[in-house]
This record gives C-alpha cells, sequence and structure tokens, in this order.
C-alpha cells in the first residue's frame, strides 16, 4: 500500500543523496549549481524539483522520480495518478520540466528523459503499450495510481523517434495537422 505522505518523505530525503550532483555534473557539463525546489508549492505542481543552473545563467527544470528498487530494465511511466478522479500522471500531465530524472536510488543509476519528447512517444504508442506490456496499479488509500512499464531500450528508441521527421514517411494524421 503506498502512502502519498511517506512516499513524498522519501522523495525528499532522496533529494540530498550525492548521486544526484553526479549526475547533473555528467549530464549537465557546465552546470554551476542546482537548487533544489522540495517545499511543496507551484514549482511540486508544475513538475519542478530541481532547477540546475549552467555556467551560462541558463535554468534546466527537472522533475524527480525516485524508485526504491534496483534497476528493473523499465521506466514506470504513470498516466492516472488517482483512478477514482481520473487524474491525469505525470507522463500526461503539461508540466514545466524539461527533463524527467528517473533514479533507482539503490544502484545510484539515473535515466535522463526529455518530457516533450517523452511525453510524444507515450501519445503516438499509449494504445499499443498498455496492450503490450500492461498497467501496473499502485495501491493507495481510496485510490490506485495507474503506471505503464516500458522496458528502457524501447522508450529510449521512441524518443529518438520522436526527434526526427521525415515527410515521405509522415502519416495522414501528421499532414493534416500541418494544414
Amino acid at each position: 500500500m503506498n502512502d502519498f505522505k511517506k512516499d513524498l518523505e522519501y522523495s525528499h530525503d532522496c533529494e540530498t543523496m550525492k548521486f544526484w550532483e553526479r549526475a547533473y555534473r555528467h549530464f549537465f557539463p557546465t552546470m554551476a549549481s542546482t537548487v533544489v525546489h522540495g517545499q511543496d508549492g507551484e514549482h511540486q505542481r508544475a513538475g519542478v524539483d530541481r532547477s540546475v543552473i549552467l555556467e551560462n545563467s541558463k535554468q534546466v527544470l527537472i522533475d524527480e522520480k525516485a524508485r526504491r528498487i534496483k534497476d528493473t530494465g523499465d521506466i514506470m511511466l504513470e498516466y492516472t495518478s488517482n483512478d477514482r478522479t481520473g487524474g491525469l500522471g505525470w507522463a500526461e500531465k503539461p508540466l514545466r520540466c524539461d527533463y524527467v530524472a528517473y533514479a533507482f536510488v539503490p544502484s545510484r543509476k539515473v535515466y535522463l528523459l526529455p518530457f516533450i519528447q517523452l511525453q510524444n512517444a507515450w501519445m503516438r504508442n499509449k494504445e499499443e503499450w498498455l496492450k503490450k506490456y500492461r498497467t501496473k496499479k499502485a495501491p493507495n488509500r481510496n485510490y490506485n495510481t495507474l503506471n505503464c512499464p516500458i522496458p528502457t531500450n524501447v522508450l529510449f528508441a521512441q524518443i529518438g523517434a520522436g526527434l526526427r521527421y521525415d515527410e515521405a514517411t509522415a502519416s495522414e494524421v501528421d499532414q493534416c495537422q500541418k494544414k
């Protein structure tokens, strides 16, 4: 049984772990500093747990996801936060973050997922993925959170596919959206 309050506490406990800074220095070699947005407020609701400030003053907004298990070879995409209310999960919400930093805390492994392309991959493949990989329910008090476990290699391939466009192979839907 999940408990949102305890899960949030766990997430806040993880904020100060040193592996985050090492991961961000790897992903952003010109990182000057980070700012943790752990307080409840607009940042949290907008999907911003941390800002990475680069040497040129650019601010990169990160939504951090910390799993309590070793790398399972998949990324759990939360598509419904509350199945009773129909609340959108982070994979479908219009968040302000630039990236999702998805960590397996025990193994200190972090995947950096570009958020717009991740959502694009989810929306393009949602039906197929739900059929193939199914839904994993995370029980909470009085509701379930719905997740789809996408193999990491499949997700990264589809994120990459969303970074390319070829008019010759564009679908009819893409063609109509241009008009």
